[in-house]
């Protein structure tokens, strides 16, 4: 029997994915708009969330559209965005209890997927704009977010590295917005992209929980019903980075705690066959608290307050992420670039080897055990154009062997380092 049961299906411009499950006792609807990362519409994808969450055409204020999640027995509804690659997500989540765990409820996933179709397709518009009050308000908001990066010195570090490495690249692009772009967007020229949205992106629409699959089906048919007119610009695929010499950027602020981040090409990405090699490969070198980052940078030689490794599995790219004191800026570097030396050397054990597919194939595991996880692992298979069940992602790790590690470890090209570190005084980290 399969690990997760979906089926599939097209409806008027909207791929239909139903899960159907008794794990878990709520219903999850989830809504995902896709659509090429470009700076023309970067700014209007980050800000369109937190607008449309305020309000819809019948619940026209955010308190209006709370009590009606309450009438709901506390649904919950959450609206974000994100890149994997070069796409820009939006998602629409609804998780609402199901009534046959409710005695005397009405149809909870009737009434959840009514509302869901409002909160995407009927926001609060008057005169083919977006209220005015609520987008300047929200556009602030943004602002305020997009300014307080620089507060958080890792994710702002990860930034500035993706700036450097990614320069002329969609993936560089910010996904939390432009202060200049969000100045000269007016409420209209929002509502304008909105309605571009909804007619060009490609549009995943998943179902999971304890439900009548042909009573789904029906309840869609009625009234999710998407009028697509278009198609969004394909993605364009991006020739492979010829690395001539590694670049070092080196940026100063008032800290006390370094940020070194080093970014890599793995030129292998989700869909191809060596992918589950690269997966165990980041596992021994950084994935996990037994890595050779961890154990060595941060362990054995204290260089470290925190090092590890994460894949972008959809880019083709590796960071490794670690805090040092600033004086121990080339020490740690030196450690790093060792770690990656002995990968490719084969210097691991076979007993780690075993660890590590075993702790990457429990947070498979663990993800089924997780609504939105289960969800996000099916996307990522609609991202990368790559179906494999769960059981097959498994196997495929269980069948890495050293050799397959040690080719992995090979194909990777060491692209950028990024330093944040201090200029000679200030307090924060």
């Amino acid at each position: 029997m399969k690990a997760v049961e979906e089926e599939m299906y097209q409806q008027e411009g909207t791929h239909i994915h139903l899960i159907p499950t008794n794990k878990f006792k709520t219903i999850h609807l989830i809504a995902k708009f896709k659509a090429p990362l470009t700076r023309e519409t970067v700014s209007k994808r980050a800000l369109l969330p937190y607008v449309l969450r305020q309000g819809t055409k019948s619940y026209p204020s955010r308190a209006a559209l709370e009590n009606e999640l309450d009438e709901l027995y506390g649904a919950g509804l959450g609206i974000d965005g994100g890149k994997r690659g070069n796409s820009h997500i939006l998602s629409f989540r609804l998780e609402v209890a199901n009534d046959k765990f409710i005695p005397h409820a009405p149809n909870m996933l009737d009434a959840a997927v009514e509302l869901l179709k409002e909160v995407i397709f009927e926001p609060n518009v008057k005169d083919n704009q977006f209220d005015e009050d609520i987008f300047n308000r929200e556009r602030e908001t943004l602002k305020q977010r997009i300014e307080s990066v620089i507060e958080d010195k890792m994710n702002y570090a990860q930034m500035r590295l993706i700036d450097e490495m990614c320069e002329d690249e969609a993936y560089a692009l910010h996904v939390q917005g432009y202060l200049e772009d969000l100045e000269s967007l007016t409420s209209s020229d929002l509502y304008s992209y909105y309605k571009q949205l909804l007619a060009e992106d490609q549009l995943d629409f998943y179902v999971l929980g304890d439900f009548d699959t042909d009573q789904v089906k029906n309840k869609l048919a009625d009234s999710f019903v998407r009028k697509q007119h278009g198609s969004a610009p394909e993605q364009t695929s991006e020739p492979r980075k010829q690395i001539s010499e590694v670049r070092e950027i080196i940026e100063k602020q008032n800290i006390q705690q370094a940020k070194l981040h080093i970014g890599y090409r793995t030129h292998c990405t989700y869909e191809d066959a060596g992918y589950y090699a690269l997966q165990v490969f980041n596992g021994i070198f950084g994935g996990f608290p037994n890595s050779k980052l961890f154990m060595n940078v941060r362990e054995k030689h204290s260089l470290a307050y925190y090092a590890a490794s994460r894949l972008e599995s959809h880019k083709g790219l590796m960071f490794v992420f670690s805090g040092i004191a600033p004086e121990d800026y080339e020490k740690a570097r030196n450690i790093i670039e060792l770690q990656l030396k002995d990968m490719r050397a084969g210097s691991f054990e076979e007993d780690i080897l075993e660890e590590t597919k075993g702790l990457i194939i429990n947070d498979i595991l663990e993800t089924l055990d997780h609504p939105q996880g289960i969800i996000e692992l099916l996307y990522q298979q609609i991202l990368s154009g790559k179906h494999a069940e769960v059981d097959d992602m498994i196997s495929g790790i269980r069948k890495v062997t050293k050799d397959d590690v040690i080719k992995a470890a090979n194909s990777i090209e060491e692209d950028t380092v990024y330093l944040l570190t201090n200029n000679g005084g200030g307090e924060d980290a």
